[in-house]
């Protein structure tokens, strides 16, 4: 029999299932019910649950993107001099706690920054919308994962009455995430881990929690320490053998079908699997298990690419050399908030100009790509920014 308390509390979320009902107020009763089977004492229940309305959570659930992103805007997005400058000045100042992480859980602080940077902006970004509502929402009116979003729930209200975090700080994402790195409420209760010794594992409040529970869940994802999670590598003309980020090999087998790195020395040891997120006219990399360890993370090849490229970033290391196969380049943060203030001089609502592209900068980027005959995919790429600084430019 398994002992482990938190063990014991997931598999007792699976016990507690109902059925999705559109009847809001039935559905909260069941909810109700369960949370009590569950063990969450009457008082949570009563607070959290009592008068509790649906959100909008369900409906952002299919709401499906209006535009798809290529992986070079993706990283471009999320990798640029200023988050690497910050990331770095955030490693000097949380070096203690980072540390600690490393000494337990065996991941190094660059990893663990480039998450925190990815998931929040390094706190900036901890999502405004009460958790239990969201979860509750969904549980009961999703339109599908149901189940999934009712266990969740059942987690989220075991953390109140655990004390761990203060009701009015359990906001996150609209679909339940919160904290300084991002966890479902499953996953805290199995992760989380009070790095600074206060007696709370406060990951919407303390970034070294956070830190220290990223660094637990990376290992419990199977990192391992020292290992790199992979380099960008160089295919041979023509190159037509396997690749994907599951099929790993010995790094003789890719060295036997012409692949180096990129300065052409032959590779190393180990076993890796060839990852070629933009096919084979684009950068390639040969990755690691620690890839997958940050893959299990958010599982996106781009996500886990962008945040293993930060990492390289922060330790000063360089980033993607080989070019990707575009001839309308990314933007960097400070482009992405010169292009909406150009946008914002000739008439454009885009709400601000912060460098997050968001519906209403691409729904004016559409326009005036038609305004000024060019594709329109509403992508803030730098023809769309050199079109706006030439119409700057003619303006004077």
């Amino acid at each position: 029999m398994n002992t482990n308390p938190l063990c014991a509390a997931l598999a007792a979320l699976a016990l507690y299932t109902i059925p999705a009902r559109a009847d809001w107020s039935s559905c909260l009763a069941e909810l109700r019910q369960a949370a009590a089977g569950y063990g969450v004492s009457e008082q949570t229940i009563s607070s959290a649950l009592g008068s509790l309305a649906p959100s909008d959570a369900a409906s952002l659930m299919d709401k499906q993107p209006e535009f798809t992103t290529p992986v070079w805007d993706y990283i471009a997005s999320l990798v640029d001099e200023e988050r690497v400058e910050e990331g770095r000045a955030l490693m000097n100042k949380w070096a203690g706690a980072l540390d600690a992480a490393e000494r337990h859980f065996g991941v190094d602080p660059a990893t663990v920054v480039a998450i925190w940077s990815v998931e929040s902006d390094f706190g900036k970004n901890l999502g405004n919308r009460p958790v239990v509502q969201s979860l509750a929402t969904l549980a009961c009116l999703a339109p599908r994962r149901n189940e999934y979003f009712r266990r969740e729930l059942m987690a989220a209200l075991k953390i109140l009455d655990n004390g761990d975090i203060e009701p009015q700080e359990f906001l996150g994402s609209w679909a339940g995430a919160f904290g300084h790195t991002q966890f479902m409420p499953s996953t805290f209760l199995t992760t989380a881990v009070d790095l600074d010794g206060d007696g709370r594992k406060n990951i919407a409040r303390d970034p070294a929690d956070a830190l220290g529970s990223t660094a637990n869940y990376l290992r419990q994802a199977g990192w391992t320490p020292g290992l790199p999670w992979g380099l960008e590598v160089r295919l041979p003309a023509g190159y037509a053998g396997p690749s994907g980020r599951t099929n790993r090999q010995p790094m003789s087998t890719w060295a036997s079908h012409g692949i180096t790195r990129l300065d052409g020395t032959p590779l190393s040891e180990g076993r890796a699997a060839l990852l070629l997120p933009a096919d084979r006219n684009g950068p390639a990399f040969l990755v690691t298990h620690n890839f997958e360890a940050v893959y299990a993370y958010n599982a996106a090849e781009s996500y886990a690419l962008a945040i293993c490229t930060l990492s390289d970033r922060l330790r000063g290391w360089p980033g993607i050399q080989t070019p990707w196969p575009t001839d309308d380049a990314a933007l960097s943060r400070s482009e992405r908030r010169e292009l909406q203030a150009l946008l914002i001089k000739h008439g454009y609502d885009v709400s601000n100009f912060n460098g997050v592209i968001g519906t209403k900068t691409r729904k004016a980027i559409a326009d005036f790509q038609v305004r000024a005959g060019m594709k329109r995919d509403g992508r803030a790429g730098l023809k769309v920014l050199n079109a706006l600084r030439v119409l700057g430019d003619s303006a004077k």
